[in-house]
């Protein structure tokens, strides 16, 4: 009787370390799965609430220069240092090429704090002596950007004087 206590006993203990061992196992990787798939949700979520509307665009053709106004349409604030990474893409139509924050192109907040672009506010693009636009007034002109988040709006207009 005595041995049948202890074989059960060990039973249960080699038992007891094996559900051990398979938890230790088992759990770090639904805690990574479940960490995945939160941070894809948020992303996609940003994604989602985030929308932004090109709503008006002049180039100079004689100064190489182009102002572009752009609306946050969307649900949720955009920090400014998100938009200094954005890709700017413009370009004469099919020459067209990325130019690069501070020195092909900058921005002006113009109803925010500086800090956030906020939903319903209007920023002002700026570009500057840029070999890439057209120096024809009526010439097509391509333009992109696409925020950090993945946000992509493109437009395309002509070239005034």
């Amino acid at each position: 009787m005595s041995s049948e206590t202890i074989t059960t006993a060990i039973l249960l203990i080699g038992a007891v370390i094996a559900a051990g061992v398979l938890v230790n196992a088992i759990f770090p990787i639904i805690y990574t799965i479940s960490d995945t798939a939160g941070s894809a949700s948020h992303a996609v979520d940003q994604q989602i609430r985030t929308d932004v509307k090109i709503i008006n665009a002049y180039v100079s053709a004689s100064n190489h220069s182009a102002d572009i106004w752009i609306k946050n349409l969307g649900s949720t604030r955009i920090a400014v240092n998100e938009i200094s990474s954005a890709d700017i893409f413009i370009g004469k139509q099919g020459d067209f090429n990325r130019i690069s924050y501070s020195t092909g192109w900058t921005y002006n907040t113009l109803d925010g704090d500086g800090v956030y672009w906020r939903p319903g506010e209007t920023i002002q693009i700026n570009i500057d002596d840029c070999n890439l636009l057209p120096t024809v007034a009526g010439d097509p002109v391509y333009f992109q950007i696409v925020l950090p988040g993945g946000t992509v709006r493109s437009t395309e207009f002509t070239a005034g004087a």
